[in-house]
């Protein structure tokens, strides 16, 4: 053919009249069709510009059987399905040419043509062409089955192209192993009839064809093992040896795609010698496809972020590599910031540590905020470096920079939680920063220890007055937060005449002017509980709390072990199985068989079950100072006296004697018996065994 150069004298916009006159003229003249190839290289280029060329439709069917390939390679019939007819012996003809490119050319222009007409024409020469002798006419014939299904699949069943297909899994050459194996897994996609399962000897025979099959068909080829479930450890163990050596390979989507294989049937081993020595084969390719441009590593760490929480030995002394470069885009920033969080442990705290310290000073506000939580959740996870991270984070605050403060308050309030009683020195520096908290979200976390710790600020009453001074105007989140304040405080300083008035000045706004239902039954159930039970209301509001654990930040395991299913693949970018977000899209499982571990058996989820990607592990529930109490508010609380509007209290003569009734009027000394937040051990929330591979 004509090089690129030449060939763009072609592109010159040329009228159907004077090509079709061409080609008359030359039917008697070009008798070696030069000119006529010409002609239809001007066709072609006209198409390209975006000409409307379909009227020569019929002119150029008899040149379908002419003796060159280049001319064959040329067909319309998609814009004319009327005049495919007249094309359809030319294609029957080319099925049973003497040249394996010319019968492959015909099958595959056949396929791409939806119309009952061609069909029918091509159910014999796809039969043919799957049993050919040259293994070109084969995997084309292999992909044409797929093609066809999507057109007629009861055609396909009918005649069984199934069967055949899954005879080409034995085909000795791997081009032919790959495509049917591509065809196969198609259908399977589309069809709930069609379910692809191997067993050890055909997923053997694949693995022996990876070597000379493309690159292309390695990936089909590793993820058509996801169907094999083997029976015995053993089998599991030969699978993951024979493909350790695709790690290796300079393909990224190969790479990761034989780390889903791994992952996949390290599920079904029990020799830890050997799940560690796999652990420690997929770290270097993962490490090492961080090389690669902005675009692939984004897509590595989102798959890195799965495997290290299901997998955290296979990374777990490489945290350096995902320490941030300056001119990494901002998404693989926050990608590789998280990744380092979840390697943080206490041999590798203090690097981590600086490195998030020097995050915090950059210029993006989305990064330094993420860096800023990040130092938080530190602080939660690893505790012996507890106090260094409350050290970080009121240096950070001293810079005065608004959204960092406001981040810092944020985290603080959760290091409160995980470590209640033990940083109450820090109060004073955080209320001299209420004036600059502008955002919902921090305003709410500030008020929340406010009124958690309002035994220890002397000047809380101030503090929550003038915090309440705009609480019509507030978010919901931060009159929520508010409102449970304002009943603490009250709580602990029941004495106090300005907690007094706060409370019933909150509590009559709350049920009066506002409209959001929960924030106005919430209201309700204060005022109520206050009125009729003030014990059990201190006894609610002031409970113990739940102990905070960084299992929280951690995906629930059984749909963790189904996502990995998906490495390499859009569902490991989203975190979300394909048929969250992909219309009929099949779900994958791990499935039961006698070599499945115990620790995979324990979590293992069927396609039936609705499963939830992020879930929160089951904390103990809040343990109460006093139960008999709490048990008789929640009694009061389910049957509540009538109201006064209805019924007058027994007490009526002598509340109409003192003036108007106040609910608050016996809530004296009623608190002197809680005990505040004392530090305590952290609560062990693991399941038993689940967790024996994780860090921490």
């Amino acid at each position: 053919m004509s090089s690129q150069g030449q060939d763009a004298k072609f592109f010159q916009r040329g009228k159907i009249q004077d090509f079709r006159k061409e080609l008359q003229d030359a039917e008697s003249k070009d008798k070696k069709f030069v000119k006529r190839k010409t002609i239809l290289k001007k066709i072609v280029a006209n198409i390209t510009m975006g000409n409307d060329m379909s009227p020569l439709f019929g002119d150029v069917i008899p040149l379908l059987g002419a003796p060159l390939l280049e001319i064959k390679k040329i067909s319309y019939g998609r814009s004319k399905p009327d005049q495919i007819a007249k094309a359809v012996p030319y294609f029957i003809e080319d099925c049973n040419d003497l040249n394996p490119l010319i019968r492959a050319l015909a099958l595959r222009t056949m396929s791409y043509i939806p119309l009952p007409i061609i069909i029918e024409a091509l159910i014999d020469p796809l039969r043919h062409c799957l049993r050919d002798k040259d293994p070109y006419v084969r995997k084309t014939a292999a992909i044409c089955v797929a093609k066809l299904y999507v057109q007629d699949p009861k055609t396909i069943e009918r005649h069984g192209y199934i069967a055949m297909l899954r005879d080409l899994l034995a085909d000795p050459n791997p081009t032919v192993v790959a495509n049917a194996v591509a065809a196969l897994s198609e259908l399977s996609e589309r069809s709930d009839n069609i379910v692809l399962h191997l067993n050890i000897t055909v997923a053997n025979k694949l693995i022996s064809a990876l070597d000379e099959a493309s690159e292309w068909g390695q990936v089909y080829i590793l993820d058509s093992l996801l169907s094999f479930v083997p029976q015995t450890t053993q089998d599991a163990e030969v699978l993951a040896e024979r493909i350790v050596v695709r790690l290796q390979h300079a393909n990224s989507a190969v790479v990761l795609t034989a780390i889903k294989v791994l992952l996949y049937v390290m599920n079904y081993m029990d020799n830890k010698r050997v799940t560690d020595y796999l652990c420690k084969k997929i770290g270097p390719p993962l490490v090492t496809l961080l090389s690669s441009g902005p675009e692939v590593q984004y897509v590595a760490l989102r798959n890195i972020l799965l495997i290290i929480q299901r997998r955290p030995a296979v990374l777990k002394n490489d945290v350096k590599v995902f320490f941030c470069k300056y001119n990494d885009p901002i998404y693989v920033k926050l990608a590789k910031l998280e990744i380092m969080y979840r390697l943080a442990r206490e041999e590798n705290v203090n690097e981590v540590l600086a490195e998030l310290k020097e995050y915090a000073s950059e210029v993006d506000i989305d990064f330094v905020r993420k860096a800023v939580r990040s130092i938080g959740r530190l602080a939660i996870k690893v505790e012996a470096a507890a106090d260094r991270c409350i050290e970080a984070l009121l240096s950070l605050i001293e810079t005065k920079v608004t959204y960092v403060v406001q981040e810092a308050i944020i985290v603080i309030k959760d290091v409160f939680r995980r470590y209640p009683g033990k940083y109450e020195g820090i109060l004073p520096v955080l209320n001299q920063n209420i004036d600059v908290l502008d955002e919902p979200e921090a305003k709410a976390a500030m008020i929340w220890v406010i009124g958690q710790y309002a035994y220890r600020i002397d000047n809380s009453e101030e503090l929550l007055d003038d915090l309440v001074y705009t609480f019509l105007e507030e978010p919901v989140e931060v009159q929520l937060a508010l409102l449970t304040a304002t009943v603490k405080l009250f709580v602990y300083k029941s004495q106090s005449t300005a907690a007094k008035d706060l409370v019933h000045k909150v509590l009559k706004w709350t049920t009066e002017e506002i409209d959001n239902p929960d924030l106005r039954d919430r209201g309700f159930m204060y005022w109520r509980l206050l009125a009729q039970n003030p014990a059990g209301a201190g006894e609610i509001v002031l409970a113990e709390k739940p102990t905070i654990s960084t299992d929280t930040d951690r995906m629930e395991r059984g749909a963790l072990d189904q996502l990995l299913l998906h490495t390499g693949t859009l569902a490991s970018i989203y975190h979300k199985n394909p048929e969250t977000f992909i219309r009929n899209a099949k779900g994958k499982a791990l499935v039961d068989s006698p070599a499945l571990n115990s620790n995979s058996r324990r979590v293992l989820l069927s396609l039936a079950q609705e499963v939830s990607t992020v879930t929160s592990t089951n904390l103990p529930a809040p343990a109460i100072n006093h139960p008999k109490q709490q048990a008789e508010a929640l009694e009061n609380a389910q049957n509540p006296e009538p109201s006064d509007e209805t019924q007058e209290p027994e007490d009526t003569e002598e509340n109409n004697a003192n003036g108007e009734h106040d609910p608050y009027a016996n809530l004296d000394g009623a608190f002197s018996r809680y005990i505040p937040d004392e530090p305590r051990p952290v609560q062990n929330v693991h399941q038993a065994g689940l967790d024996d591979d994780l860090l921490l």
